[in-house]
């Protein structure tokens, strides 16, 4: 949430922040329904997203045609097919709202223009991918790392709001589990 608050937040116009306010100007806002898709599997992702307000995510299906959810985004997140945005190719996946959503986009004819007319807004777009990938690959980590458990524990404390609007089946699916693991691991954190 904070990189939302920096950006599209109430700084005061000071001429540190105005720069920042004239960038975050460049962003629209657009709502989503839930249920609706932001993005389809197989199509080319053409907007940078934030999630101001709501939580969306990515799914797959896999070969026998479950569905698999590889992203939970809420208030604060970006949400984007980065390689799909970036290398123009179409996604792998598909990104669906899950409850009512805000979000602030950018499209990718924008996005380039303000990466070569605004060195801040380069630099701050490098901050950003280079977060974004750093939380893949500590994702990726855990997932090999850290047991059910702990990984259920890691999704409580740094994103509790999950559990209000995900369906507990989409989680157990982020998380790797069954859903009845899911429900034996909560059953059993609420008991200690």
């Amino acid at each position: 949430m904070e990189m939302l608050e920096l950006f599209f937040g109430t700084l005061q116009p000071d001429t540190e922040h105005a720069k920042l306010k004239m960038m975050a100007g460049l962003f629209g806002r657009k709502e989503l329904s839930r249920g609706e898709i932001l993005l389809q599997q197989n199509k080319v992702c053409n907007e940078y997203c934030f999630v101001e307000e709501g939580v969306l995510r990515s799914f797959t299906t896999n070969y026998d045609g479950e569905e698999i959810t590889t992203g939970i985004f809420s208030g604060g997140n970006v949400v984007c097919d980065l390689s799909s945005f970036f290398a123009r190719k179409p996604a792998g996946e598909n990104y669906m709202a899950v409850s009512d959503c805000v979000l602030r986009y950018i499209n990718f004819e924008q996005l380039q223009k303000a990466f070569h007319s605004m060195p801040e807004f380069r630099e701050l777009g490098r901050a950003i991918l280079v977060n974004e990938y750093a939380q893949l690959k500590q994702r990726m980590l855990s997932g090999l790392h850290l047991k059910a458990e702990e990984r259920y524990i890691q999704l409580l404390k740094n994103n509790p709001d999950v559990f209000k609007h995900v369906p507990l089946k989409q989680v157990a699916s982020y998380l790797g589990i069954t859903d009845s693991s899911l429900s034996r691991i909560r059953r059993e954190f609420v008991q200690k």
